[in-house]
């Protein structure tokens, strides 16, 4: 088969503009993203695979297929995990061989096949002692939501290696799911939504109309009480009602991705008014600066309006990598750069923080502010967050490019080459030093003359950006959608260079958000900054004001958390003199122990990778008389 790894396939889908640039048509070259692919290959990946056996995830197989005796080990939805983990092999497979690699996917594959049932069911908790409880509890026990990881882990070995064991039990299985939930048969929909976009892929994959049905059925059973009627799952009301992004942050984001998947196969007006609605209450009113989401730790749940704590953010990993996955099917859908600009947030920053420099600990829960308490963790008991961002990691080169029949879009910037049919061969080298740098040269290299739109990105965090053909410079404007499009017949030699100007900046909150009412955080290009007190000894990274006309500088650091800019500036410390018995004093006079300080702010990605130490992204601004 051809091979064409593509994390969403759009390509058929009538109501979609873009059609993704599978992951083996764009080679990483870059000092960014390039290395961590690299540590996932060489350390995440083998790490995890040995977790899944220490931990009985794939004993979990074994017992289900006889081959083992024992009792069930861990979570009820740990399937799911080892999914992902495949998921996550095949995509960095996508990206190049590997044997070994190769050779432990097709084993794993080998255990999950055999444990699955005549009638396709496969699910080892309700193996043997419990096979009378299968779909008996939607609303709690996950089983919809582990065939959707089984569903993608599937499509995605099959498009990146042409395996297709796994993709003959996936199918096996969804065939069950539709003779149990499609027309005339039981109602109902999942506690944990996953299984809708999985099923549309599948779609997408084998031309099966019945898997496509059946996630718009799952869809439309939403908000009937089939689930408990509860807001934490979204049961509260039908999808097309929806206008605020409310309940478990996971859940929700991974719903409108199906929902999303949903429209771009049927148009359905409703159902993509209800998307905007929930975009615009997520984007506006209820993100995390670092793209995070999920405000409480009480439901793993989103708050009301502008209710974004930082200590107590829960903005689990998991929800940040929805985040993207969700934005990259808006785009899809419409070609809109704004829904690249929070998949972009998301990922350098709410995601990416999620596991540490070395591959090997991760975040479960991505605070904005800590005393120095919360470290990585090597594993969970409740590990949904591991592989998933490995699985992230591993596909990024597909969200990198889009293209259509005569034009090609850029979404992402990183050094790469990539190679696409407009419908002739284009080669386009993109060099850079992003996010560190903002000059992006693009070289065009078609085999032969060809007429096709290059449409470049400009980041909604670029206030300024210049453009250059062949050493001229452009006089092009930005679209509406964000995008600036240079339409021409593109020879052999013809370079492109664009300059998006990258300084620091402060940022706000809308007062609304009152734990940040006279404070600000610090960007730079995609990048938000924090304080960690390892590069800031002489005080206490809380108790920072960084004035209104204080001068920051960003300077590379080449021996620092492996190489990042840091942001430099010289501040104020506020000395407290409080007691330890003193909760409230009347005010004293401003500026009563306060010094001047000079500070260093590092990436939000990259804290928690040294001593532990108090750490902060918002910091107290003033304006100096």
């Amino acid at each position: 088969m051809e091979r064409r790894a593509q994390v969403v396939d759009a390509s058929a889908s009538p109501h979609a503009k873009i059609r993704p640039v599978p992951i083996e048509a764009v080679k990483l070259e870059d000092e960014f993203w390039a290395p961590r692919q690299r540590v996932l290959r060489e350390r995440a990946l083998p790490t995890q695979y040995r977790l899944c056996e220490e931990t009985g995830r794939i004993s979990n197989f074994r017992r289900a297929s006889g081959k083992e005796g024992g009792e069930f080990q861990g979570y009820f939805f740990n399937d799911s995990d080892v999914y992902k983990w495949i998921e996550a092999s095949a995509f960095s497979l996508a990206a190049g061989p590997d044997r070994e690699l190769e050779s432990l996917v097709e084993r794993v594959v080998d255990e999950v096949a055999a444990a699955q049932d005549d009638d396709g069911y496969l699910d080892t908790y309700f193996a043997f002692e419990r096979k009378g409880e299968r779909w008996a509890n939607l609303r709690e026990m996950h089983e919809l939501y582990c065939h959707g990881h089984l569903f993608q882990a599937a499509i995605a070995l099959y498009r990146s290696t042409g395996a297709r064991k796994l993709l003959d039990v996936a199918c096996r299985a969804a065939d069950n799911i539709t003779n149990v939930f499609g027309p005339g048969g039981r109602q109902g929909t999942p506690g944990h939504p996953e299984v809708e976009m999985a099923l549309v892929e599948l779609y997408r994959t084998t031309g099966q109309g019945a898997y496509l049905q059946v996630a718009e059925a799952f869809l439309d059973n939403r908000g009937r009480g089939m689930v408990g009627g509860g807001q934490n799952l979204i049961d509260h009301r039908q999808f097309r009602e929806l206008d605020e992004i409310v309940g478990h942050s996971v859940r929700s984001l991974y719903l409108n991705c199906g929902a999303t998947d949903v429209y771009m196969e049927t148009g359905d007006k409703a159902l993509w008014e209800a998307l905007d609605r929930l975009w615009h209450s997520l984007a506006e009113r209820r993100m995390y600066v670092t793209g995070g989401a999920g405000a409480h730790y009480d439901g793993e749940a989103f708050g009301v309006d502008y209710e974004l704590p930082n200590a107590m953010a829960y903005a689990e990993t998991c929800a940040a990598i929805a985040n993207v996955m969700w934005n990259w099917r808006m785009f899809l859908a419409t070609g809109d750069a704004r829904y690249v600009d929070v998949l972009e947030l998301a990922l350098y920053n709410g995601a990416l923080s999620g596991i540490s420099l070395d591959g090997s600990h991760y975040f479960y829960v991505n605070p904005l502010a800590d005393r120095g308490d919360h470290r990585r963790q090597e594993w969970f008991p409740c590990a949904c967050c591991p592989p998933n961002i490995a699985r992230l990691l591993a596909s990024l080169q597909g969200y990198a490019y889009g293209a259509s029949e005569s034009e090609v879009w850029v979404n992402l910037y990183a050094q790469s080459k990539m190679q696409a049919q407009l419908p002739k061969a284009v080669s386009i080298e993109q060099r850079t030093g992003y996010p560190w740098q903002g000059d992006v040269t693009f070289a065009i290299e078609p085999k032969a003359e060809v007429d096709f739109g290059l449409n470049v990105r400009i980041p909604g965090w670029c206030e300024r950006a210049e453009l250059e053909l062949n050493g001229r410079r452009l006089e092009a404007s930005i679209g509406p959608n964000r995008f600036i499009a240079l339409r021409r017949t593109w020879s052999a030699g013809d370079v492109v260079r664009l300059s998006l100007h990258m300084p620091v900046e402060r940022i706000e909150s809308n007062p609304l958000v009152d734990e940040n009412l006279g404070r600000v955080a610090l960007r730079r290009g995609p990048l938000i900054y924090c304080l960690e007190q390892v590069d800031n000894p002489d005080f206490d990274v809380w108790n920072l004001i960084v004035p209104t006309d204080a001068s920051l500088m960003a300077e590379w650091e080449p021996n620092v958390l492996n190489g990042v800019m840091v942001i430099r500036g010289v501040g104020l410390a506020i000395d407290s003199d409080w007691s330890d018995r003193r909760l409230y004093r009347p005010p004293v006079a401003e500026g009563r122990g306060a010094r001047r300080v000079k500070f260093t702010a590092i990436p939000y990605y990259a804290w928690a990778n040294r001593e532990p130490g108090p750490m902060t992204v918002w910091v107290g601004s003033l304006r100096m008389p």
